[in-house]
């Protein structure tokens, strides 16, 4: 380990030597973890990351000058739609995709680095249990869809397959990642094809461009964005790894959509059979001011732009069919080629900008007080996901149905939306969908029959509560052997057990 000298002398280089102001007065412990997290900080890079941090908080916020006149919507052949193509074609886009599937080239690939903190929780999101009957987290719905489509793509070819499940965590999310998934026995998946590797952590920046410390012993440090992807492949050969395994084709998510289709063989049909080296699954957006990313063309390339980055005049034009003009939504759920995500590794990911985020990050004033702001005062500096997609050759967009694939938990019970309480909803209401699509009929507590569809289809309790396990269906298939003409109770849990009990 460097001496405090050596330490103190790569600070002062970068600018920070304030980070050792409370060194003489810590006890050993504390002394050697401080400068063992400051050794690794590379002078140049902090230097860098600090003058870059306060450069761009100094910008104005808002719409870029002149960025409405180089916006312009993604061309209609690169964009294809789950539910306004014919059957004929799904059908082969699903084909495509359970063949790719069952030759085990598919792997998905979970985005969990970030903390809980809108949550209102001090543990990884994805073990969130947002309150179903069956008490089932996001991660062992996740978990359980990839045993089903394994199982959908086995049957279909007459073969076993894997999909291997890389997780990238954080500092603050691996270790109780890891301690979750051993405790519930990985969910039945084979412990050999869930990898967990961690993102890297960057300091946080005061508004003047100095590191902040956080306590007296430690730097205040923030994951780099899930754009933090791209230098974690290479820093954990991912990619090796994936080429061992054979895989050629990787879905990437984020943890907290409860309905994500992981490893979904209509997208990755659909992106395979087109060529494509990159592609994003997309809604519609719900409004002109819904804060959600717009995927669309900026000088002729494919791009995100965020929701605040665009005028509110432009985000309200209507094309001749009276639709929003730019109406994709980004949802952070992507499709990569195992070669494009090299090309992005080895030359594109150092072109990729920082995006600012204003926070309010704990820190210990001059007198070594421990001071929780009220309002913010630093910035974390991040990459996103989808910043590498002008640099793909052949890019596609394709829009599905939110109702179907789309509710993100982001928020406390007390927030307006994308809360615990509209993402159960969402997948009860889904699963009642399914189960009245395959014939099922509810009963009150009379017995008398329930209401086909709620009053409001898209929101709110289903007129029952129908939990359907992923391991019986992963999109609403085959469930007819078990619920065709049956007048059922509300709640019913359709787990393997009971699908067992139900059939003929």
């Amino acid at each position: 380990m460097a001496s405090e000298r050596d330490v103190r002398a790569r600070l002062q280089r970068a600018g920070q030597e304030h980070l050792l102001r409370f060194c003489a007065e810590l006890a050993p412990g504390p002394r050697a973890a401080l400068l063992a997290e400051l050794e690794a900080l590379e002078p140049e890079a902090l230097r860098e990351h600090c003058q870059r941090a306060a450069a761009a908080c100094a910008c104005p916020p808002g719409p870029e000058p002149g960025l409405a006149a180089r916006l312009r919507p993604l061309p209609p052949e690169r964009v294809g739609s789950a539910s306004r193509c014919d059957p004929e074609t799904r059908r082969l886009w699903e084909e495509e995709g359970f063949h790719q599937i069952a030759l085990s080239k598919v792997a998905v690939l979970l985005l969990a680095g970030g903390q809980g903190t809108r949550l209102g929780v001090t543990y990884p999101k994805g073990m969130y249990q947002v309150g179903l009957p069956s008490g089932k987290s996001l991660y062992q719905l996740q978990a359980e869809r990839i045993r089903r489509v394994e199982q959908l793509a086995g049957e279909r070819s007459g073969t076993q397959c894997a999909i291997p499940w890389y997780i990238m965590t954080s500092e603050f999310t691996l270790e109780p990642t890891a301690r979750f998934f051993k405790e519930h026995d990985f969910f039945h998946l084979d412990p050999n094809n869930v990898i967990m590797f961690e993102q890297r952590m960057l300091p946080a920046v005061t508004f003047d461009g100095r590191a902040i410390l956080e306590k007296k012993d430690k730097v205040a440090m923030a994951p780099d964005g899930n754009g933090g992807l791209y230098r974690a492949l290479s820093d954990h050969q991912i990619l090796e790894d994936m080429e061992r395994r054979g895989v050629e084709f990787v879905h990437v998510y984020c943890v907290d959509n409860i309905l994500v289709r992981l490893a979904d063989p209509v997208f990755v049909g659909f992106c395979v059979l087109r060529g494509a080296d990159c592609g994003a699954k997309v809604v519609e957006k719900a409004s002109p001011e819904e804060p959600v990313g717009v995927v669309c063309q900026v000088d002729g390339v494919p791009q995100v732009v965020e929701y605040s980055e665009i005028s509110p005049e432009t985000a309200q034009l209507r094309g001749p069919d009276g639709s929003l003009l730019y109406h994709l939504g980004n949802i952070c759920n992507h499709f990569f080629t195992r070669g494009f995500l090299r090309a992005v590794v080895s030359e594109f990911e150092p072109l990729l900008k920082p995006h600012v985020a204003v926070k309010k990050v704990p820190y210990v004033d001059e007198e070594g007080n421990l001071v929780k702001p009220l309002k913010p005062n630093g910035i974390k500096l991040e990459k996103f996901v989808f910043d590498v997609f002008p640099f793909a050759k052949n890019f596609v967009a394709f829009e599905v149905s939110r109702e179907e694939e789309f509710s993100p938990l982001k928020n406390a019970a007390s927030a307006a939306s994308d809360n615990p309480t509209t993402t159960r909803c969402a997948l009860l209401l889904q699963h009642y969908r399914w189960a009245l699509q395959a014939g099922a009929h509810f009963l009150d507590a009379c017995g008398a029959r329930l209401p086909e569809l709620p009053s409001s289809p898209s929101s709110g309790e289903p007129p029952a509560i129908c939990e359907i396990s992923p391991l019986v269906s992963y999109s609403g298939e085959a469930l007819e052997a078990y619920l065709q003409g049956r007048e059922l109770p509300s709640p019913l849990i359709l787990d393997e057990n009971r699908a067992r009990a139900l059939q003929p």
